[in-house]
């Protein structure tokens, strides 16, 4: 257990940020993933937009590295442009 009250402060905050963090990162997850199982290219090319736009964001803040990020999008792109 930690000693100083700073030291406690910041188990507070490392545990806030975490919570934060991990929601985001998995609705992610599930936002990629419910475009993935769309087979349909229209609704997948109007769901895109939106997706990429969380992954930019997620990648600002550090949640996911930007390299991540690029891969997911480009691997998107090409799951779309290959739908009938």
């Amino acid at each position: 257990m930690a000693n100083h009250k700073s030291s406690l402060k910041r188990i507070r905050q490392e545990e806030k940020r975490r919570l934060h963090n991990r929601y985001y990162a998995k609705t992610m997850r599930n936002a990629v993933k419910k475009l993935r199982e769309t087979s349909d290219k229209a609704e997948a090319v109007a769901m895109y937009p939106g997706i990429q736009k969380m992954l930019d964001k997620l990648a600002k803040r550090n949640i996911i590295h930007k390299n991540k990020a690029s891969n997911l999008k480009s691997k998107l792109a090409a799951h779309i442009s290959k739908l009938a």
